[in-house]
């Protein structure tokens, strides 16, 4: 467990080459370094999955007491 602790850049740089790394303590297998499986997900599988986002039709339209604070009118 110490030496993994102190080498733990080195360790995880050969798990993501591939290599399998076990972290014993007292001898005994405590636990395997592995890279995380990165997934992309193609947008056409997202639809359907996330809320309909709504804007207001004033959206585009500062505020008159926001613009009073930026100077912009009187």
């Amino acid at each position: 467990m110490h030496e993994a602790k102190t080498q733990l850049s080195k360790l995880v740089e050969r798990a993501l080459a591939g290599e399998e790394i076990t972290i014993t303590r007292r001898g005994k297998a405590v636990v395997r370094l592995a890279p995380v499986e990165q997934r992309k997900i193609p947008f056409s599988e997202l639809r359907g999955t996330m809320p309909e986002l709504k804007m207001a039709d004033d959206w585009d339209e500062l505020p008159e007491d926001m613009a009073r604070a930026f100077g912009m009118i009187d």
